[in-house]
Formats: structure tokens, sequence, C-alpha cells
């Protein structure tokens, strides 16, 4: 039998259904700059499965359109990653780079819409996603926040019920 090590105060992380996390997109109003960001985020979370800290540091560097990919050195673990540039994720970001973002020179793709313009923060990323999960009356249990990591952790489980291999 093998032996299995987990902390004793390990939890499982809080997720989206596949049908709340869905609301929780269409409940994003895209014909704004704002809305624009935000949904192109939480694709990227929930289609990609990127942590929150990726997605605020992810810079236009990291995406080559001409290959599908976005190629990042991950903040956390210090590996490298290649990921696909799936078509609905490419659209989201290509309608708020072009028609959402704020001019700016900074090479950081996602940035504030108010004063000062600069890279979105952690909470910001948790208020973005907690305001239309609010939006679309998906409501979290107490100490199982529904913010960005909860789409990361939605696409983990998603990709396990349909028998990805966990490597």
């Amino acid at each position: 039998v093998p032996s299995v090590h987990y902390k004793r105060d390990s939890k499982i992380p809080p997720t989206f259904t596949k049908d709340e996390a869905e609301r929780v997109l269409q409940a994003v109003d895209r014909s704004n700059p704002m809305g624009k960001r935000d949904y192109a985020i939480m694709m990227v979370a929930y289609k990609l499965g990127l942590r929150s800290i990726d997605i605020r540091n992810l810079m236009f560097s990291e995406i080559h359109w001409e290959r599908n990919t976005i190629e990042l050195t991950m903040k956390k673990t210090g590996k490298s990653i290649v990921l696909p540039l799936l078509e609905d994720v490419g659209e989201a970001l290509v309608d708020y780079i072009k028609f959402g973002r704020p001019v700016s020179d900074s090479k950081v793709i996602f940035l504030r819409h108010l004063s000062p313009i600069q890279p979105i923060s952690a909470p910001g990323m948790t208020t973005i996603v907690k305001r239309y999960a609010n939006k679309a009356g998906v409501k979290s249990s107490p100490g199982h926040g529904k913010g960005p990591h909860a789409m990361r952790s939605s696409l983990a489980s998603a990709l396990l019920a349909e028998n990805v291999p966990l490597p």
C-alpha cells in the first residue's frame, strides 16, 4: 500500500459547477472596457486554470499568437508551462486588448481602469469574480469563497471528472 502524505488541515478548494461558472461568465457586460477585461480574466482562469498571480502578471510577450500558445513561468512554482491559446480565450483577450484596455506602456496585459493605471491587484481579482458570482446568484458557503482560485479549481475538477490523468 503506497504511503500518502497530506496536511491534516487540508481541505477541498472551492469550485464552481459548470452551470455556475457559465452563469458567472454570462453575467459580465462585455459592452464596456471593464467588462471586456473582467471577462478575459475569468476566461483565462476558468479555461486555462492559471493562478491569479500568473493572470495578473501575464505579459504580451508570453502570448504567442502565431503558435496559439501562452508560454510562461509560473510565479509560485518557477516551472515553465505552455498552454494552448483556446479560440474563445483568444477572442476574449483580443476584444479586451483592442477595445477595452487603457492606453499604457505597461507590458502587463490586465490593468486597472481607474487612476492610477497599473497592473490589477490580488484583491482586485477577487472582487471581479465575486462581483459576477453575486450578480449571477451564485452563493458561496462560509469559509469557501468564490474568487479567482475557485475558477482554477473548477477546471481541475472538470478535468478529473473527465478522467484526465493528474499530471
